[in-house]
């Protein structure tokens, strides 16, 4: 088991310019037992921070730099999928520096491993005793995270089947880049389903439930889960809607979902219907459960940027380095 954290944890960030790295240097700049030792930023070198996130102003004095230094105890990869594996090929990474991958480069089973580095895969409802051990963690996606912790107690009890899925994310989720779906004269008023049945998160997801239920496929393609996701006209947050058969009654299923989340502090069953704006600037996800007949509905609602992505990743830099899971992220949400 590690060992309680005795000095503040020092902390690295590549990427530091995009969204991800925006709100990691947010929330590590207001936790207790951190200190950031660098923002690496090839583009931004030389700048001060607040000039790319204004918000930053009053916040901080530091500045993007494009060198590495080696004295620090984690390192987070904010980078582009496919540039976290790139970048770790082309530098050393002291042994004992841990690392938290936020791109999807070392999700899969296989393709987990670099040099002498296994990733642990990082949803912490799923796999918490393995990232309090692990030196790597591949923090999950966003979608990924919102559909797993909605799916994850019925995996538990073997009751997965057929499973469809929609979901709807805010435009933070496609990334800083510009395309022609996140100008805003696009995405206001507009929705628009993408990837369907083809998205990029489906392998991680059919990897967990499949830890969970064996019978379940460990690959999409075998028809178990549909994915429809639409781009929505807002800015943060996912919310998803699953649809299981299943005989039992709701009143049961409601206590085994609140049974398999009683020690994990940031997924809460709501007995009413839930809604993105309780979850949006929190590192909560809110669940709600719906039945008719034997039709199971599932609904859950996290914030793309934070439980989908960097709340999630401090929250496995708190359980690797042995300090409270919550530590840092009593975030409120912004819900008028």
């Amino acid at each position: 088991m590690t060992q309680p954290q005795s000095h503040m944890i020092r902390a690295g960030i590549i990427g530091g310019a995009g969204y991800t790295g925006g709100e990691m240097i947010r929330l590590l700049l207001n936790h207790p037992q951190t200190n950031i030792v660098f923002v690496h930023s090839k583009s931004h070198a030389g700048l001060p921070l607040h000039q790319v996130h204004r918000d930053l102003l009053a916040a901080t004095d530091m500045t993007f730099t494009d060198t590495l230094r080696d004295d620090i105890d984690v390192l987070f990869l904010c980078v582009g999928h496919g540039e976290a594996r790139q970048f770790l090929a082309a530098n050393t990474i002291p042994t004992g520096t841990r690392l938290i991958d936020l791109s999807q480069d070392f999700r899969p089973h296989t393709t987990n491993s670099l040099s002498a580095r296994t990733f642990c895969y990082g949803l912490p409802e799923l796999n918490r005793d393995a990232i309090r051990l692990s030196d790597s963690i591949a923090n999950p996606g966003c979608f990924a995270t919102a559909i797993q912790l909605a799916l994850l107690p019925l995996a538990a009890a073997g009751l997965l089947n057929e499973t469809h899925v929609t979901g709807i994310t805010g435009s933070t989720g496609a990334g800083q880049g510009f395309s022609a779906t996140s100008h805003f004269s696009w995405r206001a008023n507009n929705i628009q389903a993408y990837k369907t049945l083809d998205h990029q998160h489906l392998g991680e997801i059919c990897q967990s439930l499949h830890q969970l239920q064996p019978s379940f496929p460990a690959a999409p393609g075998e028809g178990w889960l549909s994915f429809v996701p639409w781009r929505g006209d807002f800015a943060r947050g996912i919310y998803t809607s699953s649809v299981v058969k299943t005989d039992l009654p709701a009143d049961t299923l409601e206590d085994h979902y609140r049974e398999y989340y009683s020690t994990h502090p940031f997924t809460t069953i709501s007995p009413v219907m839930i809604d993105l704006k309780q979850v949006v600037n929190t590192n909560h996800c809110f669940i709600h459960l719906e039945k008719k007949g034997k039709q199971l509905a599932i609904h859950s609602a996290i914030d793309n940027l934070l439980k989908g992505a960097v709340g999630q990743a401090l929250q496995n830099m708190n359980l690797a380095f042995g300090i409270p899971e919550t530590t840092g992220l009593q975030l409120k949400a912004g819900y008028f």
